[in-house]
């Protein structure tokens, strides 16, 4: 079998004597990065900042500038914690800091999220995604702006619409997990042989991401929905009367 050299944005993959100190030192992103955290600062000082908005910024800069980016290249399992800090993280952070919606439209959120985070993990596109800075990037901005909607989308739904996107969104998550960890094979070429210097085969790597999405990255959409849950209980006991 002939093994492509892979060379991701985020550089090749690193041994685990050297992931420590394989920060991005990309300008662009740098730059990027600093104008928003100053922008969310300045905000804040004039009181129309969220602080919300600057955790977004420092949970971007975890995702791309810190050794986790170097480490997504060796190992499916570190992509897919890249992957979730965008979904779980860094977007209900951003949907917080901006105005809330008028239209929620969650159904269709939900299902626009769900679609964009299958077809990035097809097997040919995620290749090609890690082939390609241009596509790297679109598969970036593309699971991140879908995740801001759908987080939007849920802050500005009625409590059981929102439930309804939640559990949706969990069940999607965890079917695909479910189809990674099963596959039988590994289906990743760009870590085909990066997973085994660190302890790795390739399937493990594959099932062990395959078991993140399935259990923990599910059960926080689960959580967010109880919390939901439990809110139309306090508002119950608010309006009970005595």
């Amino acid at each position: 079998m002939t093994i492509t050299p892979w060379t991701p944005y985020c550089g090749p993959a690193p041994d685990p004597a050297d992931v420590l100190g394989r920060w991005n030192g990309d300008p662009l992103l740098l730059a990027g990065l600093g104008l928003l955290a100053a922008l969310g600062l300045l905000m804040m000082r004039r009181h129309r900042g969220d602080p919300a908005f600057l955790g977004a910024v420092a949970v971007l800069a975890i995702t791309f500038v810190s050794p986790l980016c170097a480490l997504s290249s060796a190992l499916f399992t570190a992509r897919t914690v890249h992957h979730l800090l965008l979904l779980l993280a860094a977007a209900p952070l951003l949907a917080m800091s901006l105005p809330q919606l008028k239209a929620p439209r969650l159904a269709l959120a939900t299902a626009v999220q769900a679609l964009i985070f299958w077809a990035w993990h097809a097997p040919d596109l995620y290749a090609q995604a890690l082939s390609n800075d241009l596509i790297y990037w679109v598969m970036q901005v593309s699971i991140l702006g879908s995740a801001v909607w759908f987080w939007a989308a849920v802050r500005a739904s009625n409590a059981a619409a929102a439930v309804a996107g939640l559990l949706a969104a969990m069940l999607l998550m965890g079917l695909l997990g479910a189809l990674i960890v099963f596959a039988g094979e590994p289906l990743y070429a760009p870590h085909f042989a990066s997973s085994l210097a660190w302890g790795m085969t390739p399937l493990e790597d594959q099932q062990a991401a395959g078991l993140i999405m399935w259990a923990p990255a599910a059960a926080a959409y689960l959580l967010v929905a109880l919390w939901r849950i439990a809110g139309l209980f306090r508002g119950a006991e608010t309006v009970r009367p005595a």
